[in-house]
């Protein structure tokens, strides 16, 4: 899941900054998220994310 969030998120030339301030989700958890020291969080978090990246769910998400 991580990878996805960040090729999406790199693909958009966002920051991880950036993608926090817009998705309103701390950097600490993208990042977490991102390399993987983070595998659980929240649906909220999920759709929070899927949104900033203009994304749906699944194509992030689910493998």
């Amino acid at each position: 899941m991580g990878y996805k969030i960040k090729e999406k998120r790199e693909e958009l030339k966002m920051s991880q900054v950036e993608l926090s301030q817009k998705s309103n989700v701390s950097r600490t958890i993208i990042s977490g998220l991102e390399n993987g020291t983070i595998k659980v969080t929240t649906t909220e978090t999920l759709l929070k994310l899927a949104k900033a990246l203009n994304a749906k769910i699944s194509d992030i998400f689910l493998e």
